[in-house]
């Protein structure tokens, strides 16, 4: 499997680099460093795309391009239990706060270049997509009441056929079966992952450029609303005008 600098190393190479990250995480901390520098750190020493880790799949990178940097830095803080602040840490890992207000430069060459262009892969194609469908939901949801029309369960429907043109259902089995997945009743975390990501591009194809630059700047201002300002994300909102 290719790893996240877009190379193929040895299982040997592989698992020398990643736990070179793990101690240089720890070894870090003890000495001084911020514990957010350090993370950063160790996410560039890091190599593995995928990996399983006490029985629970970690899929770092979706359809080999987006970097999906905190359930990276998840990972890497449980190996740092007990040197990492318990709130710091929550902040950083569900609600995307970072202690530290890096600049935009800081954090790319914390990390490296390629995966800083993963990273922005993930926001503008799963982060902004996820936010995109939010912000169309509550249009459709405020359409509604204004029409005294209260019942929820087709919304998504809606939202789906307005940004994408067509159901959830019909998209679903189209990414399925071109990812020559299984046609489940379910979807799990990392598959829903991978969809929202592969919506994100579709989008891309289907709508002109005047409709994608609406709709991404409509996703960036809900991501401002719901209090996704702080941190690197500034500097995203900032570059569309948002900040």
């Amino acid at each position: 499997m290719t790893g996240l600098d877009n190379q193929k190393p040895s299982p040997q190479l592989t698992l020398f680099g990643d736990a070179e990250a793990i101690r240089h995480l720890e070894q870090a901390i003890v000495s001084g460093t911020h514990w957010y520098i350090a993370l950063l750190e160790a996410i560039g020493l890091w190599t593995t795309a995928e990996e399983t880790h006490d029985g629970r799949t970690y899929r770092y990178l979706i359809d080999g391009g987006a970097f999906d940097w905190l359930l990276l830095a998840e990972r890497l803080c449980e190996t740092a239990d007990g040197l990492v602040p318990d709130d710091e840490r929550n902040e950083l890992l569900f609600q995307g706060k970072p202690p530290l207000n890096l600049t935009t430069d800081e954090f790319k060459k914390i990390i490296g270049r390629t995966k800083y262009q993963q990273y922005l892969n993930y926001f503008y194609g799963i982060t902004v997509e996820e936010a995109l469908m939010l912000a169309v939901q509550q249009e459709v949801r405020k359409e509604r009441r204004t029409l005294g029309l209260n019942k929820e369960s087709d919304y998504d429907n809606e939202v789906y056929q307005r940004i994408y043109g067509a159901t959830k259902a019909v998209l679903l089995k189209c990414f399925r079966q071109e990812k020559g997945y299984r046609q489940l009743k379910s979807i799990g975390l990392t598959e829903l992952k991978e969809f929202t990501y592969w919506l994100f591009k579709y989008r891309l194809k289907q709508c002109d450029k005047a409709r994608v630059a609406s709709d991404t700047k409509k996703a960036l201002q809900q991501l401002k609303v719901k209090g996704f300002s702080n941190g690197l994300v500034t500097n995203e909102l900032s570059n569309q005008g948002l900040s």
